[in-house]
């Protein structure tokens, strides 16, 4: 059975939210927060249901209207972008749970993906007590273990 490799989210570590179709995520271990949008959102949409990097060039291509190596690209780009910082990490997806792509009717004009990413605010994440997460996630803050 040939394994593929799809990615999850780099929790607890990053926490994101998905507002009015952009993606904003923040990394609470270095204090740097990021944005997607556009393409970029519908990648990361991807990478949190867990299809493979070979699905998400698919998906992109089944709901944009451009050029095959340059969507390929733009995806596998972003996703190395997004390793590379840390918020997303391999996982290893059975090749027989393949992921559906349907077509749309009116396919949008693709624009390569982007991440945004802003260092601005690191000092403050890093002294906020939110970033202290366990396993319910944010924004629930760690609870205290006595010894």
């Amino acid at each position: 059975m040939e394994m593929q490799i799809a990615f999850k989210i780099n929790s607890p570590k990053v926490v994101q939210e998905t507002i009015d179709g952009e993606v904003v995520i923040v990394h609470l271990e270095k204090g740097d927060y990021y944005s997607l949008m556009n393409s970029g959102a519908d990648i990361w949409n991807g990478i949190e249901t867990g299809m493979s990097q070979t699905e998400i060039v698919a998906k992109m291509e089944a709901i944009y209207e451009g050029d095959s190596a340059e969507i390929a690209s733009s995806v596998n780009n972003l996703i190395e972008e997004l390793k590379a910082e840390e918020i997303i990490i391999p996982v290893e997806k059975n090749g027989h749970q393949i992921t559906e792509i349907t077509p749309v009717e009116t396919k949008l004009k693709f624009e390569p993906a982007t991440l945004g990413k802003y260092t601005d605010m690191e000092e403050l994440l890093a002294l906020d007590p939110i970033h202290e997460v366990d396993e319910m996630g944010w924004p629930n803050a760690k609870t205290q273990e006595t010894f």
